[in-house]
């Protein structure tokens, strides 16, 4: 298939190498001209706008920071709506308020584009190794079309429902890693403060009902100390905050949300926003004088 992608960061740059790699023939353009060279590289088509990636190709895939980026480079000066031709798939794969996604997906409908928002968990590992879990909203039919160009950055790939219902999905993926996260680290530091094994408990849990790819995945990750990052703790933050301003607009009491927003504010503000966000485990552990060795 002819796709382009817009925006090479962390995630989006392996997505699009994943494309190339299927067969698929990419065009990119990235803000920063460097992101666009591992690409350009691999063979993609060097593009100077997100127009001329839409005017290249009949797809488009965006993979942005947040809504007024998706809002810039679809309907902003030359974005995706200035090149699009009529029938155009715009596949926003960033994660953004389900109430935004909606809204870009009614006016880019306007100008003839077709919308879908399929964000994506996994972070960068599961960009890297194509087996993104893929939260899809948005016309059934396109949805169909563009499945190939899913399945080779995914292994996981449902359609929700209408358009904004991938981001709903995307934001109760969030509250639920979030708060395991926050779950695991303070199991940890509670081992760890009582002169326990945190490495013997957490593989007693594992094999109980306790058990979570969060506990499993993560917990190593934070019994290593391996902070480098695969998601951003401020990504995370940001992502608590669409489901905190969501819960609001809806009426709709999130506590152990609520409590896990706070402690991913208190990382970014404390100087760990750029760590990944099993980092929570070092907050924790200055909350509870208990420094990690």
């Amino acid at each position: 298939m002819d796709v382009g992608f817009i925006g090479l960061g962390l995630m989006g740059r392996p997505m699009a190498l994943n494309l190339i790699q299927a067969g698929h023939r990419v065009q990119v353009w990235s803000r920063r001209r460097a992101s666009m060279q591992p690409l350009l590289d691999a063979g993609a088509g060097d593009c100077a706008s997100a127009a001329e990636v839409a005017r290249r190709a009949p797809i488009t895939i965006s993979m942005v920071a947040d809504a007024p980026d998706v809002e810039q480079v679809t309907l902003g000066p030359d974005g995706v709506a200035e090149g699009a031709g009529k029938g155009h798939i715009h596949i926003d794969m960033s994660t953004i308020a389900p109430a935004a996604a909606q809204s870009i997906a009614a006016r880019l409908a306007v100008r003839g584009v077709i919308a879908l928002d399929a964000p994506v968990s996994g972070g960068e590992p599961g960009a890297i190794a194509g087996t993104l879990t893929i939260m899809v909203g948005g016309d059934e039919a396109a949805c169909a079309q563009v499945r190939p160009l899913f399945e080779a950055m995914g292994g996981s790939i449902t359609r929700i429902g209408e358009a904004g219902a991938g981001q709903v999905a995307k934001a109760c993926n969030q509250i639920l890693t979030g708060v395991g996260v926050a779950a695991v680290a303070e199991g940890l530091v509670f081992a760890h403060k009582s002169g326990v094994d945190g490495a013997a408990v957490r593989e007693a849990l594992l094999g109980g009902l306790a058990w979570s790819r969060v506990l499993e995945n993560h917990g190593r990750r934070m019994l290593a100390r391996n902070f480098t990052p695969g998601f951003k703790a401020w990504m995370h933050q940001k992502d608590m905050r669409i489901v905190l301003d969501e819960a609001h607009r809806l009426g709709l009491a999130l506590p152990a949300a609520a409590a896990t927003a706070q402690l991913f504010n208190a990382m970014a503000g404390s100087g760990l926003g750029e760590d990944d966000s099993v980092a929570m485990l070092k907050l924790l552990e200055r909350m509870s004088g208990c420094v990690g060795e």
